[in-house]
């Protein structure tokens, strides 16, 4: 990756896409913007950018589209911003390969927040993420497949730390309940959100000190869930 990172915005609200070239640009971000969904999978093509910003309201085509096409060839980390706040739309664009989802109006701090979660998904898909995950006391070794809270060892079945490694290797993204299941268990099982949520209760007991209000296996309603790692 560059020293400037590079993020296209492909938006068709002329407002959008000047706030978020200003945010972005007053905080070192080279930012390139289109218009239309065809414009955008072009300049993605010759620009090669570090994160797309993608509205699913487009002129020519619907984001989601624009999501799976790119999906085709890139796994460069998009984030979908759009006016559409339906699980639904929200799933359809996640299973397609988006990371993140943000609902207009936003918050800067909140884009700037996933921009930095996007980027670092970014640095390890290009072979330098770190095999060691921390969370508040926990520590998530990917290598030797060690979970510690402090000193203490905490032992996991072997579904568990499967469920646990997919979460913590793709922390700060919302992954659905589909591609849980499916990366955990088996596509045949990607309907059956019961196992997850039984999974989700066991794992939450054993890591998080109130299992009730869990800091590190958060919840996205409807969706699926996010895993919070330090920064």
């Amino acid at each position: 990756m560059s020293n400037e990172p590079h993020i296209l915005v492909i938006d068709d609200e002329p407002q959008i896409q000047r706030a978020i070239r200003t945010i972005l640009t007053e905080k070192g971000f080279k930012v390139t913007t289109a218009s239309r969904g065809e414009e955008g999978l072009t300049l993605a093509a010759t620009n090669e950018p570090d994160i797309v910003i993608l509205d699913l309201g487009l002129p020519d085509m619907d984001g989601v589209e624009v999501c799976t096409r790119l999906r085709e060839w890139t796994q460069c980390p998009i984030i979908i911003l759009s006016v559409r706040d339906s699980e639904r739309d929200k799933v359809a664009a996640l299973d397609k390969g988006a990371d993140d989802y943000l609902t207009k109006p936003f918050g800067i701090e909140e884009l700037l927040a996933r921009v930095r979660v996007a980027l670092r998904h970014s640095t390890s898909k290009q072979g330098t993420q770190s095999k060691v995950i921390k969370a508040g006391t926990l520590t998530i070794d990917l290598v030797w497949h060690i979970i510690k809270r402090g000193e203490e060892e905490i032992k996991l079945t072997a579904t568990e730390y499967k469920l646990l490694a997919y979460l913590a290797a793709n922390h700060g993204r919302v992954l659905t309940h589909q591609s849980i299941l499916t990366n955990v268990w088996d596509p045949a099982d990607a309907n059956h959100t019961e196992y997850l949520r039984v999974y989700m209760r066991q794992l939450r007991k054993k890591l998080e000190v109130d299992p009730e209000r869990p800091q590190f296996i958060l919840t996205e309603p409807g969706i699926g869930y996010r895993f919070i790692a330090d920064e």
